[in-house]
């Protein structure tokens, strides 16, 4: 250790950084124990060599040049190069240096930044997969949309066929009646998820005027066999927010998952009602659905209850699709959703979203 650099004892053994001070010559001439420390060599071995022999091999050309111009009178700031520990793990540092060519010598400062390089490069990594997973589902959704189309089509043309002067039961001629409907809802909403995809590309979700008892007749038509097997009661109410603008398809998603929820979950013997209303609450519009269905431990499932795949019933129609769907539709127009429910008494949701 150079005795002529004694006057900086104090600085060097406070400082958590590595400090350190090299010469023009490209040898350390005082170090603090945070660099010792860090690369494990002892003061020996890093005061006899020359500094470029610890830096990471494919970093060297780099560092040599950014050298050059520190030495010319370029002080060099957060510059970030790679070294080499005496144990042979790769340690990423971030580099202030000044030179004094009085001196001949460059002080430097560094802070270990190998944690945040390796967060950084996990969140490359996560977003490449991500990218990967969302053009993926968006090619699955193409297909989807697009080869469903022709048998709703076929269905729907077999429908035209039919001729129904010859069908003299009515409970037959409701029965297809209720086919030709759900057929032009399903070709409708393909038609609908299609141009989702199309316009998710741009990452602007389209908004329109909305008018919530429009939404509950359209969801409630395309549902209709099923709250006429269940004997459910649909009960709406938006006279203090009769509508609001926002995303049809997303509101109507919501719409259709919370309510076949509560059809799908309702207690044994008990005919489910699903209540729905709308009001502004503090400049925003919140929408409420409650049922009398089975309901389930908050406590338990809090955590997990708008997750992908999460089931809470036994129900063989569980997939745990409806309520991830709710929640994501809701994130995506900047809204929030609470939940109440105790097991046997229901469930209430309450959207909140931007009026």
């Amino acid at each position: 250790m150079n005795s002529d650099f004694s006057q900086y004892d104090a600085f060097f053994e406070l400082t958590p950084d590595l400090v350190c001070i090299a010469g023009f010559d490209g040898y350390f001439k005082k170090i603090n124990p945070a660099v010792q420390e860090t690369l494990g060599y002892s003061y020996d071995e890093l005061y006899s060599k020359p500094i470029h022999h610890f830096i990471y091999k494919e970093d060297r050309k780099l560092t040599a040049s950014v050298r050059n111009e520190l030495l010319i009178a370029t002080p060099l700031v957060n510059f970030e190069n790679r070294y080499v520990t005496k144990s042979g793990e790769v340690i990423w540092l971030s580099w202030t240096s000044h030179p004094n060519h009085h001196a001949k010598v460059v002080f430097a400062i560094a802070k270990n930044i190998t944690q945040i390089k390796k967060l950084e490069a996990d969140r490359n990594t996560l977003l490449t997969n991500l990218t990967e997973i969302n053009k993926d589902l968006r090619q699955i959704g193409y297909m989807t949309s697009h080869d469903l189309r022709s048998p709703v089509n076929n269905l729907l043309s077999i429908c035209e066929l039919i001729d129904y002067s010859k069908i003299t039961d009515s409970e037959t001629l409701e029965l297809m009646e209720a086919i030709k409907i759900c057929g032009e809802d399903l070709r409708e909403k393909l038609n609908a998820y299609s141009k989702e995809l199309r316009d998710k590309q741009s990452l602007h979700i389209p908004i329109q005027e909305v008018v919530f008892k429009k939404v509950l007749t359209k969801v409630t038509k395309s549902i209709g066999s099923l709250i006429k097997n269940s004997e459910a009661v649909v009960l709406g109410n938006f006279e203090e927010l009769p509508k609001m603008t926002s995303n049809a398809t997303y509101l109507e998603s919501i719409f259709l998952n919370l309510m076949t929820n509560s059809i799908k979950y309702k207690k044994a013997g008990t005919k489910p009602v699903i209540t729905i209303t709308s009001q502004r609450v503090d400049h925003k519009a919140q929408l409420t659905f409650t049922d009398n269905g089975l309901g389930f431990d908050l406590e338990k499932v809090k955590d997990k209850i708008f997750g992908f795949q999460q089931t809470f019933h036994t129900h063989s129609d569980s997939h745990g699709i409806g309520l991830y769907l709710v929640y994501n539709h809701i994130q995506s127009l900047g809204g929030n959703i609470e939940v109440e429910s105790k097991p046997g008494e229901g469930t209430t949701f309450r959207i909140i979203l931007d009026a």
